[in-house]
């Protein structure tokens, strides 16, 4: 029977300098559930996510990406299946608009150029003006740019959203505009680190790394 998890971690484990960042984590995401995870500085959030995307090689554990095990080799495959917004996103140079074309110009999302034509919605979604994606990058506000980082994530269709302190710049309106999209777009899952309740609110589970086991809050 093909399994309805999205991700699944098992006993993850991550030293680093020394000292264990993460030992014995587990989290289960079903396929279309929102998640936050929360947690003290230092407790291993953002190690999660960096796990996920392969960019931190775990000492100890699993991790499976819709039933497929993450490992080195394959993990490039693996990221086809995941979009990832920053705290800071790094967005480059260029327009609004530029930065959101961009990752269309790669062959790898040559297909999905289509998708651009949902722009003008997702940036009313998004309480974005239109005028906004002829500004240059620099001009924009640090919320700002992390809703254009969010359409730029939203649009290339990943069915795994990973978010590291994405809402750190939204005031309480702006971060309902967006946790209200994320909430009805059943199809995506989405794994969230944060600090801010008001954003883990919108979750089906918040994950208190405090306890450091994937249990429920």
């Amino acid at each position: 029977m093909k399994s309805n998890a999205a991700i699944n971690i098992d006993s993850l484990g991550v030293r680093c300098d020394g000292r264990w960042v993460l030992r014995g984590f587990c989290l289960r995401v079903d396929r279309g559930e929102k998640v936050s995870i929360t947690g003290p500085s230092g407790s291993g959030k953002s190690t999660v996510l960096r796990c996920l995307l392969g960019l931190v090689v775990p000492q100890e554990g699993a991790i499976r990406i819709h039933g497929h095990s993450v490992s080195e080799r394959d993990v490039w495959e693996m990221r086809r299946s995941i979009a990832y917004v920053a705290q800071e996103p790094d967005l480059g140079t260029g327009t609004a608009r530029e930065v959101i074309e961009r990752p269309f110009s790669y062959k790898a999302n040559a297909n999905l150029r289509d998708n651009l034509r949902r722009v003008p919605e997702l940036m009313e979604d998004f309480s974005l003006s239109q005028a906004l994606l002829d500004k240059e990058m620099p001009t924009l506000s640090g919320g700002e740019k992390q809703r254009v980082a969010l359409i730029s994530a939203i649009l290339l269709d990943r069915p795994i959203l990973l978010l590291d302190e994405a809402s750190s710049a939204l005031d309480k309106a702006n971060k309902l505009a967006v946790t209200r999209f994320l909430r009805q777009a059943d199809d995506l899952t989405v794994l969230s680190v944060s600090h801010d309740m008001e954003w883990a609110a919108f979750s089906d589970r918040v994950i208190d790394m405090a306890h450091s086991s994937g249990e429920e809050t």
